[in-house]
C-alpha cells in the first residue's frame, strides 16, 4: 500500500541546516585546557609525576578539540609548558633523599 499520497512531509520545502555564526568571545570554555594548566601547576609545584602526565593528556585533548585558534592555542601552550616543566623537575632533578644525613 502506497502512503505517498498521505505523507504530510514536504521535501520541496526542506532547507539545509546552516549554523549561526558565533563570536569568538561567546564560545564555551575549553575545560580540558584549563584542567591541563591546573595539573601542570600541580606537577611543577608539588612534584607529582601523575599531575604532569595528566597535563600532557589534557593538552592533547584540548588540541584535538580546538575551536578558536587564537585563544585556545595560548591556553594549550601554557598547559604544555607547565607539563614539560613538571616532567623536567620530576625526572631530571636529583632524587630527594628522605632522612639521610651527610
Amino acid at each position: 500500500m502506497s502512503s505517498s499520497g498521505n505523507d504530510p512531509r514536504q521535501p520541496w520545502s526542506a532547507k539545509p541546516y546552516k549554523p549561526q555564526p558565533v563570536h569568538p568571545d561567546n564560545l564555551p570554555i575549553d575545560y580540558s585546557g584549563f584542567i591541563a594548566i591546573i595539573f601542570g601547576v600541580i606537577g611543577v609545584m608539588f612534584r607529582y609525576k601523575l599531575g604532569s602526565w595528566l597535563a600532557l593528556i589534557f593538552c592533547a585533548q584540548s588540541l584535538a578539540n580546538m575551536k578558536n585558534i587564537e585563544t585556545d592555542l595560548k591556553q594549550i601552550s601554557t598547559g604544555f609548558m607547565f607539563a614539560v616543566m613538571g616532567m623536567v623537575t620530576n625526572y631530571l632533578s636529583p632524587a630527594k633523599t628522605a632522612g639521610v644525613k651527610t
